[in-house]
């Protein structure tokens, strides 16, 4: 089993299966805190990574210069909470930089083009993929391919 994560709150797990095809995809399972703001729901996740031997894939994600001081602290929590799940699920976790899997799959930042190859590559799930809002499930299930062709 492959596991790819587009970490963040629009993000998404796929869970992959390469020699059946078979792909599971699921929205980062995320809650509005009191003050309103987006925070990722720990027990949903450790749930979602339930495997048996997978081995996961997690874009390396690093700060940016213009982004919030606060937004980037709510993110750094939520991506050390998803290092942390992987780690409590006893599976392999290997780290891949965007540049480096999309330029595997000739690919730019444009989300549109992400879920175009993820409809192609998935055809079976090629509905998970339809609307604008569904780049983070796109760029999780290629995040999972590339990690199982390599």
């Amino acid at each position: 089993m492959i596991i790819g994560i587009d970490p963040g709150f629009s993000g998404a797990i796929a869970l992959y299966d390469p020699a059946t095809n078979w792909l599971e995809i699921h929205d980062m399972p995320v809650v509005k805190n009191p003050k309103g703001k987006m925070e990722l729901m720990h027990s949903a996740v450790l749930d979602i990574l339930k495997e048996d031997n997978a081995t996961v894939w997690m874009e390396q994600v690093a700060a940016r210069a213009g982004q919030g001081v606060s937004s980037m602290f709510r993110f750094g929590q939520g991506y050390g909470a998803l290092q942390m799940a992987v780690t409590a699920n006893k599976h392999v976790l290997r780290y891949v930089p965007p540049s480096k899997w999309k330029s595997y799959f000739g690919i730019g930042s444009d989300k549109d083009v992400s879920r175009g190859l993820a409809q192609t590559r998935f055809p079976k799930s090629a509905d998970k993929f339809v609307r604008k809002k569904d780049d983070g499930r796109a760029e999780a299930a290629l995040i999972a391919l590339y990690g199982s062709e390599q």
